[in-house]
Parts: structure tokens; C-alpha cells; sequence
């Protein structure tokens, strides 16, 4: 496998990066994991995957914003990281006007080329974050395709359109996202293939794809998988018996 810890180069140095993310708390949250491995489990992989998103922030060579979920979580957000970053609460609305409002925010203060992330896509490397700058140095808009029919990165050299009536949380965001964009002239690009932790399936995949990760917090998630399935073969051989 990839090091993936190489350092990023241009054009990441001129792209702002962006990380969406909620306070993890316990029935906040990641609801449909938490409906297939019981809420404190997702509660505790929530912050393992909100620690790796931090990760990726600490690796970027360019500007960083980390915009939490509500205006009282600006505090707690203001500490994630050992390093110069902006703190922008989201606004209310659903999550298409609140990107809108974000991005209007980050445009009028100097930011042109920016990435959102959220952070749940832990099996995002530094290859994707390339592909994507490299992608907004020909497209108005590059997208990071997710298996479920999402996104995992959204960027932009342009203003997003309105967003407000994209079907948020459903199969058909990234379609419907890419075509909005085509429709209001803005030339799109989309990437390779990836994925967001929602379902316990996909912790078994991320099982796999983290083997060889070397990167600090990925090991202590792959760990904290592997705990996790020893456990639930183990409880599922006994339940047999019972």
C-alpha cells in the first residue's frame, strides 16, 4: 500500500479545506450506525472518526475551517486543533443552505478554491484530497463520489448554486448535485469512488481498507473495529448456545 502520509503539494496549498462536523454525543448523531451497533458504540466511533477527520486537517498544507454544527459548539470547536484554523458555525436551514450560506461566508473573505468534508469518510486519504485540487484546477466543481449514491468531498472554485431542494441524505444526492451544477453552466469533474461510515457493513470494509494506514488516529479506529467484531463474533457464538 501507498504511504498515505506524503506530504500534500500544489495545488492543495492554495485550496481551503473545510470540515463540517457535530459534537459527538450520545444519541447525536451518526442514527443510522447507532441503529445497527446500539448508540454508545456509535457514539464512540463517531469520535474516532471525528479524530481522523482532524488528522487529514492537521496534514493540510493550505487554509482550514472547521465549521461545527451550532453557534454553541464555536467553542468547543475552536480547540480540536494545534494549529491556526477558522471557526464558522453553521447556520439553521437544511444542509444545502447552510453550505450556500458557508460558502457565500468564505468567498467574501478571500477563499476561492475550497473542499467540504464531513466527518464520517474516514478511509479518505491524501490520494483523494490530490485527485479532488487536481480535478478544480480544470472544473468549476469536483466531487468525490460515494457508494451509497452521496458525496464524501464537495469542491468548488465557483459559488455553489442554490442547494436549498437537493435531496439531502438520499441515493440520489450526487446525481442530482452534479446535474444542478451542469444545469447553471458550471463545468463538473467527479473523482474515484468512495464511501461515509453509515452501516456496520461498511465498518467491515473500513476494517480492510485501514490495514496499513499508518497514520495514528486510522490505527487506533482499526484497532477499535477489530475490538468491536472479536466482540460481536464472540457474543453471536455464545447467543447459539444459549
Amino acid at each position: 500500500m501507498t504511504n498515505v502520509t506524503d506530504t500534500l503539494i500544489n495545488p492543495a496549498t492554495t485550496c481551503t479545506l473545510v470540515l463540517l462536523c457535530k459534537r459527538p454525543a450520545l444519541h447525536h448523531g451518526k442514527q443510522r450506525l447507532a441503529a445497527t451497533i446500539g448508540p454508545e458504540l456509535a457514539l464512540n466511533f463517531a469520535q474516532h472518526f471525528l479524530a481522523c477527520a482532524l488528522e487529514d486537517l492537521h496534514q493540510w498544507p493550505g487554509q482550514l475551517v472547521i465549521s461545527p454544527a451550532s453557534e454553541c459548539d464555536g467553542p468547543w470547536a475552536s480547540k480540536l486543533l494545534g494549529k491556526p484554523a477558522l471557526i464558522l458555525p453553521q447556520q439553521a436551514g437544511n444542509l444545502g443552505e447552510r453550505l450556500n450560506w458557508l460558502d457565500q461566508q468564505l468567498r467574501q473573505q478571500g477563499h476561492h478554491h475550497i473542499l467540504y468534508i464531513g466527518s464520517d469518510a474516514p478511509m479518505l486519504s491524501q490520494h483523494h484530497y490530490h485527485a479532488i485540487c487536481d480535478a478544480l484546477t480544470h472544473a468549476d466543481i469536483a466531487l468525490a463520489p460515494a457508494q451509497d449514491g452521496g458525496v464524501t468531498i464537495m469542491a468548488n472554485r465557483q459559488a455553489w448554486p442554490p442547494m436549498t431542494d437537493l435531496p439531502w441524505s438520499t441515493d440520489q444526492l450526487g446525481a442530482a448535485l452534479a446535474h444542478l451544477c451542469q444545469e447553471q453552466q458550471l463545468s463538473t469533474a467527479t473523482t474515484e469512488l468512495t464511501y461515509d461510515v453509515d452501516h456496520q457493513q461498511q465498518l467491515i470494509q473500513l476494517s480492510q481498507d485501514l490495514v496499513g494506514d499508518l497514520r495514528p488516529a486510522r490505527q487506533a479506529l482499526l484497532k477499535q473495529i477489530q475490538q468491536y467484531m472479536t466482540q460481536s463474533a464472540s457474543s453471536n457464538e455464545t447467543s447459539k448456545y444459549a
